[in-house]
């Protein structure tokens, strides 16, 4: 009862948004009070100030001008903060007692639709996860700004987990068994999705309300018709995802108007990891540079550069598919002329796509829909450039195209071309649209006039030459005079405000023109509003056909981007088939040829089979090019299944349908994971879900932890990738255990290679070349000598290098890595062992033969002795 009734409205309406940040309205700023003011104005550097609430109380409080407000939404949203968005409404003129008030919009990170918060390349999911009893998980994805909605399930936490470190959401939804889990919190850390989790009621996601939800959406009587009528638990997710979509926007959600079933069965299985490692989109550094996407992103569209980000995230399976792709690549590739033209056409065509997602929620503005219009009239002109084309994909892109010559007209008609930016100036339609409009736009032209005129004829009555006739907001019209004229002011003059070095009075002729005219302008700019608003639904009665469109538009600029990309770098077009293949003739690293520069990148064959050369084990240097060999193979079959031409000679590619990579691991202490536990928990993956069409690449295994549970485990995952009957997967294996290129021996189906060298004049040579054959040594001294370690350090030790070679050792069967000087004085300093190790008696037999008095059947006869003994040992 203390509080002011302004206090009052403002804890009624908090109370339902405890979880945001309250942008409450007053006059022209939001206002932010409690708790919220101070972490507005901690984040956004505001000024923390107070503000009275009711008897002798006050609370903080600071604000922004709500025309300035995107920016520092922007801000909130970054810091992971959700902002409720208070507005007046009806005017406060008319209002008795205090102004009516309402949340509009609650803006999260997985709701955004502001072109200048958004990033205008990547997709902005909201993403639902329900998990049913049976352990099948549901999956929703929806762009709001884009209007996308799909939904999968999936049938293993992995695969789940999997998916969303593809998607990246911005806000993840998850029901009440998967949000109290803590195992899984940490799970998603581990693989660096950092989405917002949301609160959803329980209640949301029960089947049923969710089927209705997306019904009643739809305003249909199933879900038959988009192809997901039985999958209950995606259903699930996306009518839980609706509920929270219609909760946060207030208003109908129309250019959501479908939704979209896939399949993860249909493209190849990039996960999160292998995304990383191969730096798909996104460089080890966070990046864009050095990526394979900016290697072939030459995209003209915003539409186009997502669509492109999509394709390299999802290879697909189906041959045909693919080719159809290389078909229409093929066709841009050899027509300079199209590709230029295309590219110039492209380059003007605006997001379609998000304009229509700001339009359908009613946050559009007049120069959202002018920027529509332009973008709709170049696709005449594309379809002119593409009505020769004879290649299927780009045949159904023309006929499929719609101009809306209809509504460009009217657009053409209705809209000025300089609009401002708010709707509620006016100044948006032209003149002939609407007579009721223009009729109003000519009492106030007529008003104008009328004052002007008035200020000539006051000028002549008083014969003061300097006399104005201003208006603000404050006073409306006035006539001001200078203090050196004050005393030619005519009595009919009524004293209105005092300043330094004038005075300022009214007439009442004055005041009654000012009525009409300001009646007139208020009159105008709500019919204009009114008008702009039915605009807006006649693009809405075209929103299916207009998307259709945006889809083709991108998907042709993807197709012009990767003919671009073939054109540029000499790709060549590969051949998609069944087999169990991969052959390929001196390829290159899509991405690393082109930092080299020209014809300074040294290309290399790769083939891979599912009999005699499944598991390649590839040796060599330090800095020698096996890492980059590996990557470059996976790299050149991601661009394949895209669709795209490829840096190689000649390829062939049988179809892959997942590629695992495990590269070398740093701790991830936000997971409480060693760097040797990431290394097994990535290989577990691995191991646990390859398949015979699977690619894997093995970067390292083992090197977190000793050298002999390293080599152990490393050997022992190779001879399951060779035995394991039903997997058999194709295996670049790259490694510093020697001891691995052993295993051509006694397996079918290894092959070594290593990266070859010269050594000259003590210096190591990199030749970058693949050749037959393992590799003796590492040569990491040199690589330390490069990397710029003090000499002191590089002679010891080639030192202790020496020794291990020649296999030194003390007595006590130690390396000898001691100076020379040390092992005169008889002493020795070693590091401490946690545990001391006890000699196997049968080691200590063999240091105690005389192997110079032993005959040769007394050899033989000891060496079934100590078999013998092994045996009964193990």
């Amino acid at each position: 009862n203390d509080l002011t009734p302004m206090m009052n409205q403002y804890l009624q309406i908090k109370r339902d948004h405890t979880d945001a940040i309250l942008f409450f309205r007053l006059g022209d700023f939001y206002e932010m009070f409690f708790d919220d003011a101070k972490i507005a104005s901690a984040i956004l550097g505001l000024a923390l100030t107070s503000r009275g609430t009711g008897k002798n109380s006050r609370v903080p409080m600071c604000g922004i001008p709500y025309h300035a407000s995107d920016n520092y939404i922007a801000r909130l949203i970054k810091a992971e903060h959700k902002v409720a968005i208070c507005e007046q409404i009806g005017d406060p003129k008319s209002a008795k007692g205090i102004v009516k008030r309402q949340i509009v919009r609650v803006i999260t990170p997985g709701t955004l639709i502001d072109e200048n918060i958004l990033e205008s390349n990547h997709n902005n999911y909201l993403v639902c996860v329900h998990k049913q009893a049976q352990g099948e998980y549901g999956l929703a994805a929806v762009d709001l700004s884009t209007g996308e909605f799909k939904i999968t399930q999936l049938h293993s936490e992995e695969k789940m987990l999997s998916e969303l470190g593809r998607l990246q959401p911005a806000e993840l939804l998850l029901c009440s068994n998967l949000k109290d889990d803590t195992g899984l919190r940490d799970k998603l850390k581990q693989r660096n999705i950092n989405a917002l989790v949301s609160e959803v009621e329980d209640w949301a996601f029960d089947f049923s309300y969710a089927y209705e939800k997306l019904i009643n959406h739809f305003k249909t009587q199933d879900l038959r018709g988009f192809g997901c009528q039985n999958m209950n638990s995606g259903i699930t997710a996306a009518g839980a995802a609706l509920s929270y979509l219609e909760n946060t926007q207030k208003t109908e959600i129309k250019h959501i108007n479908k939704i979209t079933p896939y399949s993860l069965n249909k493209v190849m299985v990039l996960d999160g990891i292998a995304q990383r490692n191969l730096e798909l989109v996104r460089s080890m550094r966070g990046e864009k540079k050095g990526t394979l996407l900016n290697e072939l992103n030459f995209t003209n569209s915003a539409m186009g550069n997502r669509l492109l980000l999509q394709w390299i995230q999802q290879p697909l399976l189906d041959i045909e598919e693919i080719n159809k792709r290389l078909d229409a690549v093929e066709q841009i590739k050899k027509d300079q002329v199209l590709r230029t033209n295309l590219k110039d056409a492209l380059k003007n065509i605006a997001d379609i796509e998000r304009l229509l997602g700001r339009i359908s929620l009613g946050a559009a503005n007049a120069r959202d829909v002018l920027n529509l219009n332009e973008s709709l009239k170049i696709i005449p002109r594309i379809k002119r450039l593409l009505e020769s084309s004879e290649t299927e994909m780009i045949v159904d892109i023309c006929l499929n195209l719609d101009e809306q010559k209809e509504l460009v007209q009217l657009l053409d008609k209705a809209l000025c071309p300089d609009a401002p930016l708010s709707v509620r100036e006016g100044r948006m339609i032209k003149e002939g649209f609407n007579s009721e409009l223009d009729d109003l736009k000519y009492i106030t032209q007529g008003g104008k006039e009328w004052i002007a005129k008035l200020q000539r004829e006051e000028i002549k009555r008083t014969g003061i030459s300097s006399l104005k006739i201003r208006y603000n907001r404050v006073f409306g019209y006035y006539i001001e005079v200078s203090k050196a004229n004050l005393h030619a002011v005519p009595v009919d003059y009524m004293r209105k405000q005092t300043l330094v070095n004038a005075e300022r009075f009214i007439t009442p002729a004055l005041k009654e023109q000012e009525e009409k005219i300001i009646t007139a302008q208020e009159k105008m700019v709500d019919l204009e509003y009114r008008l702009f608003l039915d605009i807006c639904a006649k693009i809405m009665q075209s929103l299916t056909q207009i998307q259709k469109t945006a889809l083709l538009i991108a998907r042709l600029d993807v197709l012009n981007s990767l003919a671009e990309a073939a054109a540029r770098n000499n790709y060549i077009r590969p051949v998609i088939d069944n087999d169990l293949t991969i052959d390929i003739k001196e390829g290159r690293h899509p991405v690393l040829e082109n930092m080299l520069g020209a014809n300074k990148y040294i290309p290399n064959p790769a083939y891979l089979d599912a009999a005699d050369n499944q598991v390649l084990i590839i040796t060599g240097p330090n800095m020698a090019g096996k890492s980059t060999y590996i990557r470059q193979v996976a790299l050149i079959i991601i661009m394949a299944q895209i669709g795209s031409f490829v840096p190689v000679k000649s390829a062939r590619i049988g179809i892959v349908d997942k590629i695992f990579t495990r590269v070398g691991a740093a701790d991830d202490i936000s997971a409480g994971m060693s760097t040797f536990m990431m290394e097994m928990s990535e290989t577990a993956n691995i191991l646990n879900n390859a398949t015979p069409r699977s690619m894997i690449i093995l970067d390292e295994i083992g090197r977190g932890t000793s050298t002999f549970d390293g080599l152990s485990i490393a050997w022992a995952t190779a001879e399951y990738l060779l035995e394991n009957t039903g997997m058999r997967p194709k295996t670049l294996f790259a490694t510093h255990y020697h001891e691995l290129t052993e295993m051509e021996l006694l397996f079918k189906g290894v092959k070594n290679f290593n990266v070859s060298v010269r050594e000259w004049n003590e210096e190591v040579i990199f030749l970058y070349k693949l050749i037959r054959g393992s590799s003796d040594h590492s040569y990491g001294i040199h690589v330390a000598r490069l990397a710029g370690l003090p000499q002191k350090v590089i002679s010891r030790a080639r030192e202790i290098l020496s020794n291990l070679e020649i296999n030194s050792m003390s007595e006590e069967g130690i390396p000898s890595l001691v100076k020379s000087d040390i092992k005169k004085t008889g002493r020795r300093e070693t590091q401490p062992e946690l545990f001391q190790s006890r000699e196997n008696p049968l080691i200590a037999r063999i240091r105690g033969l005389d192997v110079n008095n032993l005959s040769p059947i007394d050899a033989l006869n000891l060496i079934n002795e100590w078999k013998d003994s092994l045996k009964k040992e193990e």
